[in-house]
């Protein structure tokens, strides 16, 4: 073989060895984000649960629009839960309790996806009577 042919077929393993190295990289980014969208759905949907719960009756098993019912426990039951935190296959989640300062309740979710030693982290907060919901996203340690 010539050394223009060596040559030739050293660059193709260097562009090949690149190419995977970006497309394991460009995978890892997309499931990350992934990730993050999924938790901030599973989110989303526990706070309308919550908001739920506050505006059934007691009766019913809700709240009662009260705020001394809004326990992370009584949540976490009413939403199916069986406590105030529960995991799923995008990552854990916890309820808080009722905050007084603002009249809301906040839900915590984590994802299970890692990208650069941090994890996806969604915070959502319900506020009351209006039943207004707000998310914040954030990275943390795993």
């Amino acid at each position: 073989m010539g050394t223009q042919q060596i040559l030739l077929i050293v660059l193709s393993v260097i562009i090949v060895g690149a190419a995977i190295a970006v497309g394991i990289t460009m995978f890892n980014n997309q499931s990350y984000a992934s990730n993050k969208s999924s938790i901030a759905a599973d989110a989303q949907n526990f706070a309308s649960q919550i908001v739920q719960y506050y505006k059934t009756p007691a009766s019913q098993g809700g709240a009662d629009r009260n705020a001394a019912n809004m326990t992370a426990a009584n949540i976490g039951s009413f939403i199916g839960w069986g406590g105030t935190t529960t995991t799923n296959e995008n990552g854990s989640f916890t309820v808080g309790t009722w905050a007084a300062a603002d009249s809301s309740v906040t839900v915590t979710g984590k994802g299970k996806e890692v990208k650069n030693n941090k994890a996806p982290q969604i915070a959502t907060k319900v506020k009351f009577p209006s039943g207004t919901i707000t998310a914040t996203a954030s990275d943390v340690a795993p």
